[in-house]
């Protein structure tokens, strides 16, 4: 079987199998909450490692990897920021009461948390228009890494590529909802470790080592081999907190902790999710690796794919193939979910006021999720920037408005709503502004942009009236650990 034909064999089993999954989910879709959030019983191994498949697109393992060859060793702290932050501390500090008061409350996305929690219709419609605009622009991202892959391990032509993966993301989200998404990320997780861990060791055998590659990277530049090394302070912590801390803010991450079955069944997600999260350090090392054997690339974003073809056999490089694809479509699946409920139920529904049945509820969740990813689809066709700048460019903008609203929310009584507001709009507008002038001091807009949010939610939360004590007391249910 020659090379072309084992990568089709591949893919072809393994599209079949997502497939199957959309429709066997599609069947146990019987209400918007079904649709959105999987009526909240899901498991915590299938809530974990989709979690993971999530969070660690193909924006990491292209992008990521386009970063290490550009900026060295240094960038495996960003992995291993994502793993502690992103992953432990995430689970730990967010999952419980995440769980606890999106179910007390009775929502199912950020925008509607932020809406009940805060009795703010504007909240939910600015949190609701800033979540589809710019998981679109993250949707971009991702698939042009899923298009970056194709094009050099399989010579299809990069919109071929984008468009195969893209359509069939967009047929599976649509018939099986977050059904389909969690278990075809809990999958996409499996697939994405061994793909992974199989070009990491390929990589240093064919460098001849750790030490091996850390001297042939110094003799290019003493700065690849060292923290923070070429890249400097500033965009090494910038894009660490980003991409980690940033998570917290993220919609399609949050929600995990909306569906998952039960309080008692976190402790085991989290576990399961920091040790899965491990594979987060793989890109940027092969990327650096990439660095040695394969000096001089055009693009930095076509390291991986470059690396794949010339360390792996043609099924080592098919299962890699197939890894960057499942971690491409986890992330768009999920974010298709959520971009789909921030249209309809958040802004439609209820910022309009415009009522649906269940039935009709479905029906325009899935057309929306078909519409959102054909605009990402058009717009990956001629990206604007590097894989992993568009992604921080999407994550500081959702973040810098959502995470403080989100991690005040569920623990201080005292934050108000005008404190929200004026959070969520200052956080929003600072970071815009700062990445608009081309992030000065090397600084990313994600820092001033939560920096701006959290100083705003804390003084205007001190200075504009409180919440009714009734509507905390409903908030909080029997928890009286919050502080007042």
């Amino acid at each position: 079987m020659d090379e072309r034909a084992i990568y089709i064999f591949v893919l072809v089993v393994y599209m079949g199998l997502l497939a199957a999954i959309g429709i066997l989910t599609s069947r146990r879709l019987k209400s918007a909450e079904d649709f959105h959030i999987g009526g909240r019983r899901i498991g915590p191994w299938v809530t974990a490692l989709s979690y993971v498949a999530a969070y660690f697109s193909s924006v990491l393992i292209i992008g990521g990897g386009g970063f290490g060859y550009q900026y060295g060793m240094a960038t495996l702290w960003i992995g291993a920021v994502n793993v502690l932050v992103g992953c432990a501390l995430a689970w730990i500090v967010l999952g419980k009461r995440v769980r606890e008061f999106t179910s007390r409350l009775g929502t199912m996305s950020v925008p509607g948390f932020l809406a009940e929690r805060f009795r703010a219709k504007e909240a939910r419609i600015l949190s609701a228009v800033v979540v589809s605009v710019f998981l679109i622009i993250y949707n971009v991202s991702v698939l042009q890494g899923m298009g970056r892959a194709f094009e050099v391990l399989m010579a299809i032509p990069y919109a071929y590529g984008v468009l195969l993966s893209g359509l069939i993301i967009i047929a599976y989200v649509s018939l099986g909802g977050y059904l389909a998404v969690v278990w075809t990320g809990f999958f996409q997780a499996w697939v994405m470790g061994v793909g992974l861990i199989l070009l990491a060791v390929a990589a240093l055998q064919a460098v001849g080592g750790l030490t091996a590659a850390n001297v042939a990277l110094a003799a290019v530049d003493p700065g690849l081999v060292e923290t923070p090394g070429v890249w400097g302070w500033p965009g090494l912590v910038s894009y660490s907190l980003i991409v980690s801390f940033g998570a917290w803010g993220m919609p399609q991450l949050v929600v995990r902790f909306y569906s998952i079955k039960s309080v008692s069944a976190l402790r085991v997600g989290a576990v399961v999710a920091t040790i899965g999260g491990a594979m987060a350090l793989l890109p940027y090392l092969t990327g650096a690796i990439a660095r040695v054997l394969h000096p001089g690339l055009a693009n930095p974003d076509l390291a991986i794919p470059t690396l794949t073809q010339s360390v792996l056999s043609p099924w080592g490089a098919a299962i890699f193939l197939a890894a960057v694809i499942a971690a491409g479509m986890s992330t768009f699946s999920s974010v298709l979910i959520i971009a789909s409920t921030a249209v309809v139920r958040d802004f439609y529904q209820k910022g309009l006021g415009k009522p649906l049945s269940e039935e009709h509820a479905v029906h325009y969740s899935r057309l929306s999720s078909v519409v959102v990813g054909l605009v990402s689809l058009l717009i990956a066709l001629r990206p604007p920037a590097m894989i992993l700048v568009l992604a921080a460019f999407a994550w500081a903008a959702i973040a810098s408005t959502c995470l403080w609203p989100i991690l005040f929310g569920i623990y201080w009584k005292g934050v108000t709503r005008g404190g929200v507001l004026a959070s969520m709009v200052g956080g929003l507008t600072t970071s815009l502004v700062w990445m608009g002038l081309h992030s000065p001091f090397g600084v990313h807009g994600f820092i001033p942009g939560i920096a701006v949010g959290f100083i705003l939610i804390v003084v205007l939360s001190r200075l504009t009236p409180k919440l009714p004590s009734e509507h905390l007391a409903h908030v909080w249910g029997s928890d009286e650990k919050a502080r007042d």
